[in-house]
């Protein structure tokens, strides 16, 4: 009998053990359906997503030459006379203005930037190379190439510039929609010239607007990013761009724990239609708007009683006239809470979406009227208020490639500038202009650099008249006159 209890005890103990440990298989089943969390202090290697990264992210070394400018100053009508205890006040309105010119110094600067391609594509900030005469790029070997600007984008602070290289180290571009918060990231770029730097950090949030002019719907990382950084990396763990370093936010102009990156949603799109139209094709709903947590708040703190139906969204101030959302039927006071589907509860995430978008497209806009919800489809405008595609011709479509002359030319030939055709391998200058030509003028306008030429060219490409009149020196010492239409398409 004492024999039977014992099989019977050992019996039931095996059961329960049996229903616990199916118990538990189902539970760890359940948990692992949701996520398992990370292995308890196991660190995370960033040592290969740097390896990936370095060689890609280059420095750049912004030049600005001195030049002569007009100013407008006030003039004293008593000229000259000394009047150190001031009895003799100008009296107000009987100043005059008068144009003066002054020589601005000479500028340098520098940043950051990520080949994007292996042909010299390199993707950095607007405030990194706007208003550049020169710009020097040195890449992590050491190697030293003059770039080119091909577009610039104030908007968003990116730009796309150029370099002559082949096969050059590229860094693959991952997808910033997929960053998650608390996940580590690295900034890569070159702060105060300390070449090759990478900091870690984690995303600390997305989406983020700083309250500026623009399309803000920044990565904020609490990776170490100062000056120099501007235009360099924010790369994941897998080695891939997910952000362009763009700003710190700091009271002392150091980094003070705060950084801001662009993320490669909006680069993307950026990047591409500079390479195609040479200025970026942005699309607009024409309306104004505020977060609708930020307008609930502002309300309650005038006392003022406020439902909207929802605490998410974008609550709309204004509807452009004339603009998409006018002809669509959106009305102030509209909660917008999804674009296509996608929810969206804040103002940069909105802006990050349109980002994406050109004149034309077409977008479903979800929101909310009176607590009432509607679907509403939007035709996308550009800032001109039409649906046409804005293009810039960049220099290539010239088919020619050029220097500034150099001293000893300027001797020889008794002029100050000029840019000298080093070779003509097709497009609008084949057959019209030689190698050796010597561009003096374009349109009337002196071409003391590079920089000259481009502009011109792209200016000229949004004008009535499309064509290049130029102003030059023949090899033979001639001074000749040349026409070159310019076609963008």
């Amino acid at each position: 009998m004492k024999r039977f209890k014992s099989i019977l005890l050992y019996s039931a103990v095996v059961l329960s053990l049996a229903f616990s440990a199916g118990a538990f298989i189902k539970v760890e089943a359940a948990s692992s359906a949701i996520q398992a969390p990370p292995a308890v202090g196991q660190p995370v290697d960033l040592t290969y997503a740097a390896d990936r990264a370095l060689p890609a992210v280059v420095h750049i070394r912004y030049l600005q030459n001195s030049k002569v400018q007009e100013v407008q100053v006030d003039v004293n009508p008593f000229g000259d006379f000394f009047d150190p205890f001031g009895f003799f006040g100008i009296p107000e309105g009987q100043g005059g203005k008068q144009r003066r010119q002054v020589q601005t110094p000479k500028r340098e600067a520098t940043g950051s930037g990520v080949i994007i391609s292996a042909d010299g594509y390199i993707v950095t900030n607007n405030h990194v190379v706007n208003g550049a005469d020169e710009l020097t790029v040195t890449l992590n070997d050491n190697r030293e190439f003059s770039a080119r600007i091909i577009g610039t984008d104030e908007t968003t602070d990116l730009a796309l510039i150029k370099i002559d290289g082949k096969n050059l180290p590229t860094l693959p571009v991952g997808d910033s929609d997929k960053l998650r918060v608390g996940e580590w990231v690295i900034a890569v770029g070159n702060p105060f010239s300390l070449t090759s730097t990478v900091t870690a950090g984690i995303v600390s949030a997305k989406a983020r607007s700083l309250g500026a002019n623009g399309v803000e719907s920044f990565i904020q990382t609490d990776a170490a990013i100062n000056a120099g950084n501007s235009g360099g990396a924010l790369v994941n763990t897998s080695g891939e761009l997910v952000g362009i370093n763009a700003m710190l936010y700091s009271k002392t102009g150091n980094y003070s724990g705060y950084g801001f990156a662009i993320p490669t949603t909006i680069m993307n799109k950026v990047v591409d239609d500079l390479k195609k139209y040479g200025t970026v094709q942005r699309a607009i709903i024409g309306i104004s708007g505020i977060d609708a947590r930020n307008y609930i708040d502002d309300q309650k703190r005038k006392n003022n009683e406020i439902d909207l139906g929802t605490n998410d969204g974008i609550y709309i101030s204004e509807v452009q006239d004339g603009g998409a959302g006018e002809e669509a039927g959106l009305q102030k006071g509209d909660v917008i809470i999804a674009i296509d589907g996608r929810k969206v509860s804040k103002m940069a995430e909105l802006q990050e979406y349109l980002a994406n978008k050109r004149p034309g497209d077409d977008v479903k806009i979800t929101l909310l009227r009176k607590k009432n919800r509607k679907n509403i489809n939007v035709a996308l405008k550009n800032p001109q208020g039409n649906t046409r595609i804005m293009k810039e011709a960049d220099m290539d479509v010239l088919g020619a490639t050029f220097r500034e002359v150099n001293d000893q030319e300027k001797r020889e030939l008794e002029i100050s500038y000029g840019l000298k055709v080093t070779n003509v391998t097709g497009g609008m200058m084949k057959g019209r202009v030689n190698k050796g030509f010597i561009i003096l003028n374009v349109n009337k306008k002196p071409m003391k650099s590079l920089r000259d030429l481009q502009m011109e060219v792209k200016a000229v490409s949004k004008s009535d008249e499309p064509v290049l009149h130029i102003k030059g020196i023949q090899p033979s010492g001639r001074i000749d006159y040349i026409s070159v239409p310019i076609n963008n398409e």
